[in-house]
């Protein structure tokens, strides 16, 4: 069995649990979690991509690699300010999160 034979169905399931979490979540930190998983199927499904043309005996193309990783610095980035944003709205609508 091959790499993009199991990564890729793994990106799927990563995508569809992502997709359904964003439309169907109405918390913030869910839809902000859930968009995370799709973030990281698309990451994957552009990495079993890339592959594909090692896999046929060439050489790997590094520069769909380093897209990858700045998109994940990126989405860790964005993920932080989100969060970050999430709590400071919280505090000054006055909750306090034991609900």
């Amino acid at each position: 069995m091959n790499e993009a034979a199991t990564y890729g169905p793994t990106a799927a399931a990563l995508i569809g649990i992502g997709l359904y979490g964003v439309l169907t979540h109405a918390e913030p930190l869910r839809r902000i979690l859930a968009f995370n998983l799709l973030g990281g199927g698309v990451f994957l499904v552009f990495g079993v991509v890339a592959r594909r043309g090692a896999g046929a005996g060439f050489d790997g193309d590094p520069v769909p690699q380093a897209i990858i990783i700045t998109g994940i610095v990126v989405a860790f980035a964005a993920t932080t300010l989100a969060v970050a944003l999430l709590l400071r709205l919280a505090r000054l609508r006055g909750d306090s999160g034991n609900d």
